[in-house]
């Protein structure tokens, strides 16, 4: 991966602007693959969208939200703000 998106920010020194999407690091992060085999593979970035405040303005029902923030993605990809380590600016398209 090429550095025009810049170095990647720990989330405990900066978060990305409200609704912001942005490269995301979840360390030991695991997908299932597709059809029914149950397979799974490692993919610790990600893309996700930044959710300021989501659940300040969204109470949790299911208890699980630890702090106010969450990160959406494309399809079952959502994630607790505790998971994502380090975020990166998408870089420019060609």
């Amino acid at each position: 991966m090429n550095e025009d998106a810049g170095p990647w920010v720990p989330v405990k020194d900066r978060l990305p602007d409200d609704q912001q999407r942005v490269l995301c690091w979840i360390p030991g992060h695991r997908v299932y693959l597709p059809g029914k085999s149950g397979a799974t593979e490692l993919r610790e970035a990600v893309i996700l969208r930044f959710h300021q405040d989501f659940f300040v303005k969204n109470p949790s029902k299911t208890g699980k939200a630890r702090g106010d923030h969450f990160w959406t993605g494309e399809g079952t990809s959502n994630h607790f703000f505790h998971e994502v380590t380090h975020w990166r600016p998408l870089p420019e398209g060609p």
